[in-house]
């Protein structure tokens, strides 16, 4: 196991779901890969992407279901700013992990997390372990418990919006 997922099933153990975390033979650092890596429809993947935090300092996590994508009218309304996406050399830093492998779990103080409504919809939802060929089996209500959320938002494009 990666050390990376070695960390996530630790912190995750000490909540007694540490044996919840699986590794992959192949790549999950897609929406696509994960869910035929776990075997599941692609929206039961808990995607986390990284934005700039209004300090310019931090960063703000946001867990959303595998089939929703931001809508930044719905961001901006949340959190007073433009939704601007992390660089690519900045996100492990302000993550704690690389890209592919950005999970809720395990990151540094200036990052914040928030659980997009999308989620809800799922009995069980699988984010990342912190590697790209690595999930983890949460309910929304275990996810929130270790994620340490900073609370629950809808900053998500509805499904009907987002075919048009």
């Amino acid at each position: 196991m990666e050390e990376a997922a070695k960390q996530v099933k630790e912190y995750l153990s000490s909540y007694g779901l540490g044996e919840r975390v699986m590794e992959f033979d192949t790549s999950s650092a897609t929406v696509e890969l994960a869910a035929k890596a776990v075997g599941v429809v692609p929206a039961q993947i808990a995607k986390t992407i990284s934005f700039v935090a209004q300090d310019g300092y931090g960063c703000i996590l946001i867990v959303t279901s595998g089939d929703c994508k931001i809508e930044n009218h719905k961001f901006k309304e949340t959190f007073g700013m433009k939704a601007k996406m992390l660089l690519a050399p900045q996100v492990e830093l302000l993550t704690g992990h690389p890209i592919g492998g950005v999970c809720p779990f395990l990151y540094p103080p200036c990052a914040k997390v928030y659980l997009d409504q999308s989620l809800r919809r799922f009995e069980t939802i699988y984010p990342a372990a912190g590697t790209s060929n690595s999930a983890v089996k949460l309910t929304c209500e275990e996810l929130e418990t270790v994620s340490k959320c900073c609370g629950w938002v809808d900053v998500c494009k509805n499904r009907e919006e987002q075919r048009t």
